[in-house]
């Protein structure tokens, strides 16, 4: 199915929770944009609120209990709307969780359809994959252990975020206002490919000069929002990296958290942005300590910030969308018999999805052979093309269509819907964590992708491509 359109705190206070940006004075260097400020040829509008729960809901990942400790500081959930000349519309959507399921955000696209005439295409939901952030929905189900007190908690923050969401989007359309679009890029080095460098030996390897290995996405893209009067009102940036280089109790938005903060510090009133572009195999590395987490933190805002003192490329009105579910299969769904073997198994985890599953199985439910992947394109003038995609794509991904459509191309993975890992050919075919026997783990009814997952992401982001260019 493909929707195409084209030109077109846990929080007891509301009041808290909504927080429209205010805007900070910057000059901004080159003419080019200048001018573009002064054709006023975009409408923009941004709203942040404060996420961070106020109930004993775990911290997601790591496939344990991790009741909250504390707060290190706030995570966020933060929107921009953007029209163009003709009234076409955009939201793309950030947040600090580690991961939005389906049944979260179906339910946030089916209210802003309702309450905003905004389609599917027209809606970017994105999430940094921060490991000190909250559970939500059935994200992971099968990971954790099982108590009905959390399972409720899960519920009802997850309920709440549906309604936070929806209300975000609804505070960014309501600040719509005559704004530019400037984009740069960047450059910092801390991701490192963990595919290819044993975590134990990283220390000792950088310290020594030696190379790492594998490949890697290094490149801060970075596109700033500015108001016809010269103030920044929005910086949004990504880079391909996992956000885990914490794994304690305490909410934090990890390096992108420590980023976002230290670019707000240093330009009151703007409101920054993360998207992780493709960093399904990426890690921070050396990790596990706060220092190292401020100190990625502190490197991708100076990244951002070179690029800010630079003349930036003004981007042209003019909006397109495109947006398509494509199935990806399955390389063998998980039988009955597999599955009652498994009701032995020494592994926890896979207990309780056995269990589970054969719950479903006896209801009289059928496993589906294939899993709808959401994929996006958004082509912003003629400088600016964006792609989304959902889940933990690895960074063959972002190399291979920044290659393939020039200059101007941004590769965002972790949109709309926490999947699993999302793996390359490559990387399917050499297995280990990211392409092998894994799907368990996301509580999907079998343990691997077919070998053609590359294949069939690609023609869909081609065929999206092309529409939004022609």
């Amino acid at each position: 199915m493909n929707h195409r359109v084209s030109r077109r705190r846990f929080l007891g206070n509301s009041a808290l929770a909504m927080v429209a940006a205010n805007v900070a004075h910057r000059s901004l260097a080159g003419r080019g944009a200048e001018e573009n400020i002064a054709g006023g040829t975009w409408k923009a509008g941004v709203a942040k609120a404060i996420i961070t729960p106020e109930t004993s809901v775990w911290l997601a990942g790591y496939g344990s209990k991790r009741a909250p400790d504390g707060k290190l500081h706030d995570i966020w959930m933060k929107a921009l709307a953007l029209e163009d000349s003709s009234g076409t519309r955009v939201v793309l959507i950030t947040s600090d969780f580690q991961g939005v399921p389906k049944m979260m955000s179906d339910r946030v696209f089916e209210q802003l359809s309702e309450k905003h005439q905004l389609e599917r295409s027209q809606i970017m939901f994105t999430f940094s994959h921060n490991h000190c952030g909250p559970r939500l929905g059935d994200d992971l189900i099968d990971y954790y252990p099982v108590e009905a007190e959390q399972e409720q908690l899960v519920t009802k923050y997850t309920d709440l975020m549906v309604e936070r969401t929806v209300e975000l989007v609804g505070n960014a359309l309501s600040m719509l206002a005559p704004a530019s679009l400037q984009i740069g890029d960047g450059k910092t080095t801390f991701a490192v490919n963990r595919r290819n460098n044993r975590e134990a030996d990283v220390p000792d390897l950088i310290a020594k000069g030696i190379p790492l290995v594998g490949p890697v996405d290094h490149n801060v893209p970075v596109m700033t929002v500015t108001r016809p009067d010269g103030k920044l009102e929005a910086v949004l940036f990504g880079y391909a990296c996992h956000p885990t280089t914490l794994s304690f109790m305490t909410w934090c938005g990890d390096y992108p958290g420590f980023a976002q903060l230290e670019i707000e510090e240093k330009h009151p009133g703007t409101t920054a942005m993360f998207v992780n572009t493709c960093g399904g195999d990426q890690n921070p590395l050396p990790r596990r300590q706060v220092e190292l987490c401020e100190k990625y933190g502190h490197m991708l805002a100076a990244a951002v910030e070179e690029v800010l003192a630079k003349p930036l490329k003004p981007v042209s009105s003019g909006l397109r969308t495109a947006f398509d579910l494509v199935d990806l299969p399955y390389l063998n769904v998980v039988s009955r018999e597999e599955l009652t073997l498994l009701l032995q198994d020494s592994n926890a985890l896979k207990v309780r999805w056995a269990k589970r599953l054969l719950a479903k199985l006896d209801a009289g439910d059928q496993f589906p052979s294939a899993y709808p992947y959401p994929v996006h394109a958004w082509q912003l003038g003629n400088e600016l093309l964006m792609i989304g995609m959902g889940a933990e794509t690895v960074v063959d991904y972002a190399l291979r269509f920044k290659a393939e459509f020039g200059e101007g191309t941004w590769v965002c993975g972790y949109a709309d819907d926490m999947i699993s890992y999302i793996p390359s050919r490559r990387v399917w075919e050499e297995g280990g964590y990211e392409g092998g026997s894994n799907l368990y783990e996301y509580g999907r009814p079998a343990f691997r992708w077919a070998g053609d997952i590359e294949d069939r992401i690609a023609a869909t982001v081609q065929r999206l491509v092309s529409q939004v260019r022609e």
